[in-house]
């Protein structure tokens, strides 16, 4: 990477702290700008989460980590214009990967105002800095811009008809990204990940519901009949995929699914789960009205332009995420 600067606008998230430490180890030169506004504490802050301590401290490893590996991390809020331009222009990236956001569909579906403050607002900013030196822009979507899957997997030229909040506004920004391309020649790539799993997760994902459950010995409630499918991603399958759109000119200007691209029913990941914790009980309840039906993505468009290699099934990626999540709990006070 050559000392590369990039500057990683919400770095300070499951992606983004995981992205700046492996960019550091391959040499470039990782700048975070996080308001921890989202990642912070009070983001937890509603009664029916029980593990508040335990977040608290995951966010606080993940400082720790980007301190011993000393990547810089400016705390600023994105959403303000004159403050951020600022920091744009004092530290002058060579690329910028947008990762503000709230993460999370359910919490978009409830708070819609907060969702398009931290994932839209500051995206117009970034790209405001972004179309006057022609910045490579790396923007984060999601898999969810598709809606309902209608085919047995699903290719980037799909039309996307996304579902509730979340889906709507991150496709919102990619044509967003797509018109400042249009107009003002920005050089952008798009990423679409997919059920993301691994090391320090706070967002309540699937796949880390169930660890935190079976670990306290709680029941696991699956939203369905858990014979959905979800294309599993290992986290740092997606952190090599962007690793190589930030090296690879193939990635100028195209959009591509850096998933596993191949899914699994949520049942066979409930059946992993068991190889650790035999005794979980199961529970099976409404499906939500809003979560699309899912399955496979194409990888191979990624694999062909810029070498996209996973390497983590879930067979593998989750037992890995499993045992790191058994040693954080047990030296929970360290923290």
């Amino acid at each position: 990477m050559n000392n590369k600067k990039i500057l990683l606008v919400g770095g300070c998230g499951f992606i983004g702290h995981n992205l700046a430490i492996h960019l550091k180890k391959r040499g470039a030169d990782p700048v975070i700008v996080d308001s921890l506004a989202v990642n912070n504490i009070l983001s937890f802050a509603d009664n029916d989460i029980k593990n508040k301590k335990l977040y608290s401290s995951i966010l606080n490893n993940r400082i720790e980590l980007l301190n011993i590996h000393e990547i810089k991390l400016i705390i600023q809020d994105a959403r303000d214009y004159h403050a951020i331009s600022k920091i744009y222009h004092e530290i002058k990236p060579e690329i910028i990967i947008h990762l503000a956001a709230v993460s999370h569909a359910n919490k978009s579906n409830k708070d819609p105002h907060s969702t398009f403050d931290h994932s839209f607002r500051t995206l117009e900013n970034t790209l405001d800095y972004a179309k006057k030196n022609k910045t490579h822009t790396i923007y984060m979507s999601s898999s969810m811009v598709y809606g309902n899957f209608d085919s047995e997997d699903v290719k980037e030229e799909r039309i996307c008809k996304p579902i509730g909040i979340y889906g709507t506004l991150k496709y919102s920004g990619e044509l967003l990204v797509k018109a400042y391309r249009d107009i003002f020649d920005l050089p952008y790539t798009i990423i679409r990940p997919s059920a993301l799993y691994g090391e320090r997760c706070v967002s309540r994902r699937v796949g880390q519901i169930f660890i935190e459950n079976a670990i306290q010995n709680l029941d696991i409630s699956i939203n369905g009949n858990g014979e959905e499918k979800l294309d599993f991603t290992y986290i740092d399958d997606l952190i090599n995929g962007i690793s190589l759109c930030c090296n690879n000119k193939n990635a100028i200007n195209q959009t591509f699914n850096l998933t596993y691209g191949k899914s699994k029913k949520i049942n066979e990941l409930i059946e992993i789960l068991k190889i650790e914790f035999p005794k979980i009980k199961i529970s099976y309840k409404e499906r939500e009205k809003f979560m699309p039906e899912r399955g496979t993505l194409d990888i191979s468009k990624a694999q062909k332009l810029i070498g996209y290699n996973p390497t983590n099934p879930i067979e593998t990626g989750y037992i890995k995420y499993i045992s790191w999540y058994k040693k954080f709990w047990a030296n929970l006070k360290r923290y």
